[in-house]
């Protein structure tokens, strides 16, 4: 699914425009974004959690020529389903 049929599948559930309904979808995806970037989880009960994962710096291979090369320390979104989504996935 799309940000774009999310908006309309929304918009058809709600009395709201799909210009309005973007703004809606548009504020959540930002505030879960914004939430992430200060280093604070997000948790949707029911759905699941958002939070940031710490990966340590390792020694990577460039798989064209085989060279070994350095790969820094970073920080990445992580999303852990909640029981209920895990549970609705694997009994479909």
């Amino acid at each position: 699914m799309t940000k774009a049929e999310l908006v309309e599948k929304v918009a058809n559930q709600i009395n709201l425009t799909k210009k309005q309904t973007e703004v809606v979808v548009n504020t959540v995806f930002q505030s879960i974004t914004e939430s992430l970037s200060e280093g604070k989880k997000v948790e949707l009960r029911g759905f699941g959690s958002f939070r940031i994962r710490e990966r340590n710096a390792r020694v990577g291979r460039n798989p064209k020529s085989g060279d070994k090369v350095e790969v820094p320390a970073k920080r990445v979104p992580f999303f852990k389903a909640g029981k209920e989504l895990r549970d609705l996935v694997d009994n479909q």
